[in-house]
């Protein structure tokens, strides 16, 4: 489902006041210079904080916000994404109802993202925004060695599961 942006990001941080005019034209010109996201980029120049990026990012696409610090995952459904997926992407699926797979995502304009997750799973995704550190996170402690990170990788020969 693809969503009309009416403004960027940078321009809604600027409107709310999270940030100047003089920090948008310098994170741009950064982006200009050596590609990137702005919001990213207002990041790493410590103009705003990932959760400011994130909101913003919210009001942009219309997706909400789910802060993953106290969110308990169901690690069987991250079974459904290889971690490799999940790092490539900066997402974490977060639950499952029948067809629909709910995933938070760091960058929701990330269409080829959202596609070759349901090309995966065979489900309809949901997005939802969390910030990059939320989600590496998650992904460190719902990936852990020793669980299935990979379920391609020899899963089948050792797999008590039945299905």
């Amino acid at each position: 489902m693809r969503r009309t942006i009416t403004k960027r990001v940078g321009e809604i941080l600027l409107s709310q006041q999270v940030i100047t005019k003089a920090q948008l034209e310098k994170a741009l010109a950064y982006q200009q210079a050596r590609g990137g996201l702005v919001g990213q980029i207002l990041v790493a120049l410590g103009f705003v904080s990932e959760e400011e990026v994130a909101l913003a990012l919210t009001a942009q696409y219309g997706f909400p916000f789910l802060p993953l610090e106290n969110y308990e995952i169901d690690e069987a459904v991250t079974r459904l994404i290889p971690e490799h997926v999940a790092r490539q992407y900066c997402l974490i699926p977060i639950d499952r109802i029948g067809n629909a797979l709910t995933v938070a995502m760091a960058d929701p304009s990330n269409v080829q993202a959202v596609e070759d997750i349901e090309l995966l799973t065979r489900c309809v995704v949901q997005t939802f925004v969390s910030t990059p550190s939320d989600i590496l996170k998650a992904i460190g402690h719902c990936y852990q060695p020793g669980t299935n990170s990979h379920p391609a990788d020899g899963g089948e020969a050792g797999s008590s599961r039945a299905g």
